[in-house]
């Protein structure tokens, strides 16, 4: 008979040090400053350091007395960056371990394999699972050292429905994240056998509130979508990629350069301000998990509604009918 495992939670973050990337806003941010109020200390990175420079600022400023917040910028999808970034926090926290990675540093853009850039496909799935398997591989033993350590991994409702709509490429986003799914609960069995000190929490976010189409952008190099020039916007929008767009009857025939500029402005406003769950409040509910020892925290109705339904009916979770009761509410990787 194979042994029990006994899933401990933790009872406070009160004197912890923890790691989060993708602090700069939106989850990550609220994450840093939740943790922070709670009395742990954190070391926050983000592709933009001006940003997680403000997260650092604004968490350290409210913390309890003996909390530390440091910024550092980081690309994640480069392990020699997250091994700097590890450097860093250790000298400037004094410490030689950490007691919670976050791994939470995503970019949205889902990509079709077939028609878009092979370069910008693999740069969204290059931080979306490469940024959370080098975080694993450079954090991993410093979690072990902790002696109670916990490795929380951002993957998305994209990680067990790889769709946004019928039409609607979605292959880079929802590839990574499915990586990050089955990493995750593969390294679960893994560390209960052999570094059980640690544990693992999956989090499957729905539609929540965030700066995701922003950053990605920038994450690409773009500007805001209303300094964008003409040549940009056919960049990020090739002509192919809106003839797909008209056919799904989200373009209409003849949209013009300013129409998409605005078009893309009002959807990460949109994105950000319209969601049913706030990046605070999902920041709440991670941290709730994780107190708890959950190992899958679904974010929003609308995960759980998501899996349930492909839970149900795998063999017809890409039927109309499906794409038809599923695709009312963007999930979390929508372009």
């Amino acid at each position: 008979m194979a042994p029990q495992v006994t899933i401990m939670g933790m009872d406070s973050f009160t004197g912890k040090l923890a790691v989060v990337t993708g602090g700069g806003s939106g989850m990550g941010r609220e994450l840093v400053r939740q943790l922070a109020a709670q009395g742990c200390s954190v070391a926050a990175c983000d592709l933009n350091p001006d940003t997680v420079a403000v997260t650092a600022a604004t968490a350290w400023a409210a913390a309890p007395p003996g909390v530390t917040v440091t910024g550092h910028a980081c690309d994640v999808s480069d392990e020699a960056q997250v091994v700097r970034f590890r450097d860093e926090l250790l000298e400037q926290h004094a410490s030689d371990h950490v007691d919670l990675v976050f791994s939470n540093a995503g970019i949205g853009g889902g990509e079709s394999f077939i028609s878009s850039p092979r370069e910008v496909w693999e740069r969204t799935f290059a931080v979306d699972w490469w940024g959370v398997y080098y975080c694993a591989r450079v954090f991993l033993p410093l979690l072990i050292a902790s002696g109670d350590g916990v490795l929380v991994n951002t993957s998305s409702v994209n990680g067990f429905w790889a769709a946004l709509g019928p039409g609607i490429p979605n292959s880079a986003y929802s590839s990574a994240k499915f990586a990050v799914k089955g990493f995750t609960e593969a390294l679960m069995v893994d560390l209960r056998a052999n570094a059980p000190q640690v544990r693992i929490a999956l989090v499957m976010p729905g539609h929540v509130g965030t700066d995701i189409i922003a950053n990605s952008l920038r994450a690409r190099g773009f500007p805001a979508p209303e300094e964008m020039s003409d040549a940009q916007v056919e960049e990020l929008i090739p002509r192919d990629t809106q003839a797909d767009l008209i056919r799904a009857g989200v373009l209409a025939e003849g949209t013009s350069a300013d129409e998409l500029r605005q078009m893309l402005k009002e959807a990460n406003a949109g994105f950000r301000d319209k969601a049913p769950v706030s990046a605070a409040e999902a920041a709440t509910i991670i941290l709730d998990g994780v107190r708890s020892g959950a190992w899958r925290i679904l974010i929003g109705e609308d995960a759980k509604k998501i899996d349930s339904a492909v839970r149900a009916k795998p063999e017809a979770a890409y039927d109309a009918e499906m794409f038809s009761t599923l695709a009312s509410e963007p999930p979390a990787g929508t372009p």
